[in-house]
């Protein structure tokens, strides 16, 4: 699941929606709109972002928020180390082999050290 994805199924699962009528309200096919919740697509478009903004009404601060989260829900991520140190590559390579067994408490102090 990406950011994206999981923020999109709790505004439609919060307001007792289901996957098919939103699909529909944003003129996109269920499965479309399924894979995105998963994470199983890539990041959403601008124009899609908007179309969900505008779907739930959201506005101002949710709606950047929404954005930001859009930017950072691409599930397959290159990270390039060239000039970097070895360190650098070390843990990029570690973290690509080793995510998927890091628990949440480890995940959230990551992000926190990242800001």
């Amino acid at each position: 699941m990406t950011p994206f994805g999981e923020r999109v199924r709790a505004l439609r699962e919060e307001r007792g929606l289901s996957l098919t009528d939103m699909a529909r309200g944003l003129r996109v096919s269920s499965a479309y709109l399924s894979a995105l919740e998963h994470g199983k697509r890539g990041r959403p478009s601008k124009l899609l972002v908007r179309q969900v903004c505008t779907y739930f009404n959201i506005i101002w601060d949710e709606a950047e928020e929404l954005e930001r989260l859009a930017q950072l829900s691409h599930p397959r991520v290159v990270v390039d180390t060239r000039g970097l140190s070895a360190r650098a590559t070390e843990l990029a390579n570690r973290l690509a082999r080793d995510i998927k067994r890091l628990p949440d408490s480890t995940l959230d102090r990551i992000l926190k050290e990242l800001g």
